[in-house]
């Protein structure tokens, strides 16, 4: 399996058809040139990682074969970054992996990833120097919250409950000088709720490709109960990042980045159109390439420490404010 060093060189690419870049290769070389045959993008597909196609595009069998030949995920998206398909790079057959969570009946590995992001939740808050009494009281309570769901014998749906209050109390300061109403998902009320459903997204692939490297059946959740076609392990172990995701528009909006005439209004939906899209998803790829190696450690040890029956308090943490993943081999 690929190692961290292997990883740290790995890269994700974006495609934009509608504004005319076409794919091609030569010489196992991805190259991504525009309408006027100018190459934008040229990179080894050894080095390849993920490949987003944003637009229409008719899927060959020269990408299939190179995708499968040097272990790149494919994910298509439509024109405004909604997702329509991913063609995952996968491990087959890993049976013990899979035995082991078809098993786990526990929610203490659970626990400990809402506590994970509970705490960087509360980290990226504290990075305002200046803070109010109410935020300091937020904080305070973040941080026992973060306490409270690691307590023995929690059910799902009392852990759920304590990440629901957190983030409603997270998002209400994080965003409270931007207009903030709610945390509203696909619903486009607003352009923040939109550029965090883009974010999301990116940060969801990239979960899920790393997962399916090490053969996990991405639809078995630790907290998520199975729905059908919800690839609910992608989205509990997506929980610890997401305020990377937070932070990276948080920052665009405090520098000014954000537009409004950037975006088309629809029947009170904010809709980003495809012209305008690679700004934003420039934005949040800086943030989340930044940050690409914790990613990949974390789902390494989170790997490990399952395949090893580890107890919950030997699972890996991703902390934000310390820019490091504790593991015990993330080394190795």
């Amino acid at each position: 399996m690929m190692s961290a060093r292997d990883f740290e060189y790995k890269q994700i690419a974006f495609v934009f058809t509608n504004e005319g870049e076409k794919i091609s290769f030569k010489n196992d070389n991805l190259i991504v040139s525009d309408a006027e045959g100018k190459v934008k993008h040229q990179s080894t597909c050894y080095r390849l990682f993920i490949l987003f196609v944003c637009g229409d595009y008719c899927l060959t069998t020269g990408l299939l074969d190179r995708s499968r030949k040097f272990g790149f995920s494919i994910v298509f998206m439509s024109p405004n970054l909604r997702m329509t398909a991913m063609l995952p790079a996968r491990a087959e057959g890993n049976v013990l992996l899979r035995k082991k969570q078809y098993a786990h009946d526990k929610t203490d590995i659970a626990a400990r990833v809402i506590s994970n992001k509970i705490r960087n939740q509360s980290a990226l808050l504290k990075k305002k120097r200046k803070k109010t009494e109410e935020e300091k009281e937020t904080i305070a309570k973040l941080e026992q919250f973060q306490k409270d769901v690691l307590k023995p014998g929690l059910s799902s749906q009392e852990i759920m409950g304590i990440e629901g209050i957190s983030a409603k109390l997270y998002f209400k300061l994080l965003f409270a000088e931007h207009g903030w109403k709610a945390r509203r998902p696909r619903t486009k009320c607003d352009m923040t709720n939109t550029l965090m459903d883009i974010g999301y997204t990116i940060l969801f692939n990239i979960v899920n490709a790393l997962l399916e490297m090490y053969g996990f059946d991405v639809y078995v959740g630790i907290l998520h109960t199975q729905f059908f076609h919800r690839k609910s392990l992608v989205c509990d172990l997506e929980e610890p990042f997401r305020p990377i995701v937070d932070g990276a528009i948080l920052k665009a909006l405090n520098l000014g980045q954000v537009s409004e005439k950037d975006f088309w209004i629809n029947q009170n939906q904010y809709i980003l159109p495809w012209k305008n899209s690679k700004k934003y998803v420039g934005l949040i790829l800086e943030a989340l390439m930044e940050r690409k190696d914790d990613i990949f450690i974390y789902l390494q040890s989170y790997y490990r420490a399952f395949m090893r029956d580890k107890p919950a308090e030997e699972f890996p943490v991703f902390n934000m404010a310390e820019e490091k993943v504790e593991s015990d081999d993330a080394s190795n």
